[in-house]
């Protein structure tokens, strides 16, 4: 079976071009087990991750489309937990939402999307966003 592991942000168009991105790719949808995962950096109001419109959207979509699904939460710096759950679960493929940035906002900010590209050891998509 193959495994694609979805990390999930708090931005809803993002978490969804992930998931289409995710459906587009060839092969049955019944074949492949998709993991979504969120990592918080802050948790005040101890919601899970299931909690978040940009999770249940994108797990409510990939469902509708076949597609074993399963929600995971961590906490932490999202790259990490997302390389992380990668390794983990020995998924077969990471992806993740990439959004316009400037370089400056790049270097004064980071990207996860960067750090997952950098660092990971298996292949990641990057599904594009408008935003």
């Amino acid at each position: 079976m193959y495994h694609v592991v979805i990390g999930v942000d708090d931005n809803e168009e993002r978490a969804m071009a992930c998931a289409r991105a995710v459906a587009d790719l060839p092969g049955d949808a019944s074949e492949t087990r998709v993991t979504v995962i969120h990592s918080f950096t802050d948790n005040p109001s101890g919601a899970s991750a299931s909690q978040l419109a940009s999770v249940r959207e994108a797990t409510d979509f990939l469902e509708a489309e076949g597609f074993d699904v399963e929600v995971n939460e961590s906490s932490g710096d999202p790259a990490d937990q997302l390389l992380e759950a990668a390794r983990e679960t020995d998924a077969n493929l990471i992806v993740v939402g990439g959004r316009k940035r400037s370089p400056t906002g790049k270097a004064l900010f980071g990207s996860v999307t960067q750090s997952v590209i950098l660092n990971a050891e298996r292949p990641v998509m990057v599904a594009g966003d408008a935003a």
